[in-house]
């Protein structure tokens, strides 16, 4: 994910290097308002410099898919659906989900120190385990360092180094590490910032009550059940499994000309549990329909992951849940989920809060203006047209957005 606030690992919002042509897919059902959105997919590429976008929506037994742009700019074949991709951050909703199942099953309590469960490992400059809770931890209001702010981090992310270093591994403790080696950005529970180092420890701790990996929980209480039949944890594997296009990157160097890279295959063991998922629009669409609807969550841990607070520098019209972000559009709905930024790969996913209607998008290209097309399709989902004529007019394509660095 993406946040404004910070001036470390800055990404450029700029033209794209390459000329793409659009293309178009959908299916044969169709839901109201798929035009509108096919319209913000034909201007991510054509205006807003996206290699490739897709996006689909399901509403009740309803699935529409479109694509613009190209999933592969040698071969130029077009996305199709099943077409998998690195999530990014919306991996930290899956992680919250393992996290409040094993809190309504007794084992695990959102009051819990983080101390409790992982002695020792925050401690140091400021941080101490003691003060920080669980629920601190999954709605960022812990004030943990994020470790993808580091200087040396971002050093072997950021342009030429993430070359050299893409396909290093990386432990959950060395991460966390990293974030002790400098002082918490506010005291516990005081304000709210954008952390994956707390999801990283979210992630160690479901690891410590379960006595598993979290890819076997995962898999065992979301995955399976669920039939995301096209949705894994990587691990360390460095390539995409299934049918997927290319991820292109500009390695967040702020040059419009800066040169575009296949970074398809990377080791994803820096993301861990705050970001290395992979998975389809459909998979997210039918994952999101189910926690939304409460299929994965008793009732009390679901009203605890939809009690929001206010982010703070960060996306507009947002506040933040447990692993959740809740997003109020320009009509006054407001639609749950959470998106994801990494290497190659933009996504986003929103739904009613019933579930009754999900929609999920993903482009190809890091550099282009996430906030804006995202917000613009959800809009062409979420808000009814208003006019005789609204549904006839080119889709808005925002201005492009202020550096951000790279939060997946």
């Amino acid at each position: 994910m993406f946040r404004r606030s910070r001036a470390v690992l800055i990404a450029s919002i700029a033209a794209m290097a390459m000329a793409v042509s659009p293309a178009v897919s959908a299916t044969a059902r169709t839901t109201t308002g798929d035009a509108a959105v096919q319209r913000v997919l034909d201007a991510a590429v054509s205006e807003g410099g996206a290699p490739g976008i897709q996006a689909e929506v399901l509403k009740g037994s309803a699935r529409w898919f479109g694509t613009a742009g190209v999933a592969d700019t040698t071969t130029r074949r077009t996305l199709r659906p099943g077409d998998r991709f690195r999530i990014g951050s919306t991996t930290k909703t899956f992680t919250a989900t393992v996290l409040l199942q094993l809190v309504g099953e007794g084992r695990l309590a959102l009051g819990d120190s983080v101390e409790k469960w992982l002695p020792g490992v925050v401690r140091g400059n400021g941080h101490d385990g003691n003060r920080i809770t669980v629920r601190q931890l999954l709605n960022h209001t812990s004030g943990i360092f994020n470790y993808t702010n580091d200087p040396q981090f971002a050093a072997n992310l950021v342009g030429p180094g993430f070359l050299e270093h893409r396909f290093d591994s990386v432990t959950p403790g060395q991460l966390v590490k990293t974030a002790m080696s400098h002082a918490p950005d506010f005291a516990p529970g005081t304000s709210w910032a954008y952390s994956n180092t707390n999801f990283i420890l979210a992630g160690m701790i479901a690891e410590k009550v379960t006595g598993h990996p979290l890819a076997t929980e995962v898999t065992r209480r979301i995955i399976v059940p669920l039939g995301l039949t096209h949705t894994y944890l990587p691990g360390r594997n460095t390539g995409i499994l299934g049918p997927h296009g290319k991820a292109y990157s500009k390695l967040l160097v702020p040059d419009p000309a800066a040169p575009v890279y296949d970074v398809t295959e990377l080791n994803p063991s820096w993301a861990g549990s705050a970001g290395d998922m992979i998975s389809t629009t459909g998979d997210i669409n039918r994952f999101y329909s189910a926690l939304l609807s409460g299929r994965l969550l008793r009732p009390a841990e679901q009203k605890a992951m939809f009690t929001t607070v206010p982010t703070v520098n960060w996306i507009p019209n947002t506040e933040y849940g447990l692993g959740m972000i809740a997003q109020t559009l320009s009509c006054g709905t407001t639609v749950w989920g959470h998106g994801g930024t990494i290497h190659g790969s933009l996504s986003w996913a929103m739904g009613l809060r019933d579930g009754s209607k999900v929609a999920s998008t993903d482009i190809n290209g890091d550099w282009v203006d996430q906030g804006g097309i995202s917000t613009d399709l959800m809009q062409a989902v979420f808000c009814p047209p208003t006019g005789a004529g609204a549904d006839a007019g080119p889709a808005r394509t925002a201005a492009p957005a202020p550096a951000r660095p790279l939060q997946f």
